[in-house]
Formats: structure tokens, sequence, C-alpha cells
């Protein structure tokens, strides 16, 4: 046998056993999940995505390592669902009314104005029957829905007064991208401009924007009211999150790994919820005590006027929200037909 046959045998045999060294260390390195969002850390949202890694990783021994991203750190509203979609990220917890672009119209039911009087309300509808053909839907592009989380009721703000209909005429206002929300503005006589959360700070300040429209724990927590001399609580619509993830990489899982997982996301979603209705009690009461904003709550009656001008959204949204979603949600809720 030649010196070179020996020389590449032995090279050969250096290689497989370094491997045969490192496949187990290799075959145990834990699956990594990296969970983006939009919102701070010291929101429902936050601290619940924070909960999640912590019993995910510990029910799992390590198994599993999930790396949290807030705050669009990695990806803004418009980009997320994209990188999901390409495997970049695998988990995300994007509102509602994102959800339409890649589940289909009826998902912008959430964003009708005065749909729910309460946060109960919404519960009936996304623990029903409802709530899991919605995420369903969502299979098809290549996303698996897993839950929802509350956030609360939206309330605007402004550079003067918003106390009735009349006063949003000719004013921009920031909203999420939603034909729902579009059809609004437009009802109340404004623009509605669509634009990522982490941009709304930055508008406000250049004047490109008069107001926009939010949840106050998400006003206080990007400090828009610093930005702001009005704020009405309107109530007027619900902003919500799906739990998503890439359904590929979900459907590859271990079946035991995805099993606790499950019953790890189960615990954060109702810590979440446990959490979003007094953070934002709490968030009013933040920015009403801070003196920085004339704050303002319209009377029944003027709510009643409010409700009445915007009935044409209702009309203008049979366009894409199917009849039988629009029946069903609004049966649930008690709301008018």
């Amino acid at each position: 046998m030649s010196h070179t046959s020996i020389s590449r045998r032995m090279v050969l045999a250096t290689a497989a056993l370094a491997l045969s060294v490192c496949l187990p260390a290799w075959a145990q390195a834990p699956i990594l999940i990296q969970f983006s969002h939009v919102v701070t850390t010291d929101t429902a949202k936050g601290k619940a995505a924070q909960r999640f890694k912590e019993l995910a990783e510990s029910r799992t021994g390590g198994r599993v390592r999930v790396e949290v991203y807030p705050n669009s750190q990695l990806y803004k509203d418009r980009e997320e669902l994209d990188a999901l979609r390409l495997g970049a990220v695998q988990m995300l917890a994007p509102s509602l009314s994102k959800l339409a672009g890649v589940g289909g119209g009826d998902f912008e039911v959430f964003d009708l104005p005065f749909l729910f009087k309460d946060h109960a309300a919404f519960r009936r509808v996304v623990d029903g029957p409802m709530g899991t053909d919605l995420l369903r839907k969502l299979e098809a592009s290549g996303i698996k829905g897993l839950a929802y989380w509350d956030n609360g009721f939206k309330v605007f703000t402004g550079d003067r007064p918003l106390q009735a209909i009349r006063d949003f005429k000719g004013l921009r206002i920031r909203i999420q991208a939603s034909r729902v929300l579009v059809s609004q503005m437009k009802t109340m006589g404004a623009e509605g401009s669509i634009g990522p959360l982490a941009s709304v700070h930055e508008a406000l300040r250049s004047g490109r924007l008069n107001g926009q429209e939010n949840v106050p724990v998400n006003i206080q927590s990007q400090r828009l009211d610093d930005l702001q001399s009005h704020l009405t609580v309107s109530n007027h619509g619900y902003l919500a999150y799906a739990v998503i993830v890439n359904k590929t990489f979900w459907d590859k899982l271990p079946a035991d790994i995805r099993t606790i997982l499950e019953g790890a996301l189960r615990d954060a979603t109702l810590y979440e919820n446990s959490l979003a209705e007094a953070e934002n009690t709490r968030a009013l009461d933040r920015l009403t005590s801070s003196g920085k904003l004339a704050v303002y709550t319209p009377t029944a009656q003027e709510l009643l006027e409010w409700r009445q001008a915007l009935e044409p959204v209702y009309q203008e949204a049979k366009g894409w929200i199917s009849p039988q979603t629009l029946s069903a949600i609004k049966q649930v809720t008690g709301a008018p037909p």
C-alpha cells in the first residue's frame, strides 16, 4: 500500500473520529425559537413573551432556547410576517389586522368601531369556534396560529381637541394597515396614515402626523404623550394579537417538544390576558395625571353620535368581510345587527 493511500485513509479515519465525537453535542443543540414583536418589554405582550421564554426553556430542560426581540429590534410591522414565512424568525405576536393579508379579509372584522363592549365580549369570540376557524385560515400561507392575546381598547391622541367626529376633519391620523381603519378615518373626514409603530414618534415630532390611535399602554411606552396635547377616551376599537409560528418549523418539531411548548404558551396566554386590562387602566391613569395631555371622556350621548356616524364603515366593510363572519360575531358579542 502506498504512502499516499495510507495518509488518505488516516485523514478519513481522523475525520470520522472527530465527527463521532462531535455528533452527540450537535444532536443535542437546543432548538432555537426567535420570537419577534414590535412593543416594549414592559407591556403585557412584552412580559408574556418573556414568560413564554422562561417556561419553554425550563420545561424542556434546555432543549429549547427562546430569544425574544422586542420593540421592532428585528423587524418592523410590515416586515415581520414576510420574515416569518421565509423562516427568518419562528414566532410573532402581530395585531389581528395584520393577518388579513395572509388569512383573508375576515381578520379585519376586529377593527370595526364599537364592536366590543368589553374584554369579555372579545374573549367570547376568539375562544369559540370563530376564533379557531380564523386561525386555521392562516395555514394555507404557511402560518400556524396558536393563541390570542388581549391588549385593550384604543383611544385617540391629537395635537388639538378631538371631542367630536367633526374635530377630525382634515387631520392626518396614524393607523395600522387595515381597510376598515382607512374607511373609519375617511368617514370621520380625516386621512388615515399607515405606518409602523416604531416610526410614529418621529412622525408626530416632525408634524407629518396630527394624531394617532392606540391603547394607553402603547401610547405611554412609546412616549407619544411627549408629542401630543390631547387624548380622547373614545374606546372606539379593540386591539389584540395572535401568537403565530412558521408552520413548517412547528410541524417538524419533535412531538413531545411541541406538546410542552403548547402548554407553556397556554400558561403565558393566561398570564398575558390577566395583565392587559389592568395595565391599560394604569397607563391611562398615568397619562391623565402627568399633566402633559388634556384628557377628555365623551358622554354616553356623544359616543352614541360617534357610533351612528361610523355606521357606514360597517357597510363598506361588507366588501371584504364575509356576511357570515359579521353576523356570527355580532351574535356572540350582542352588538346590534
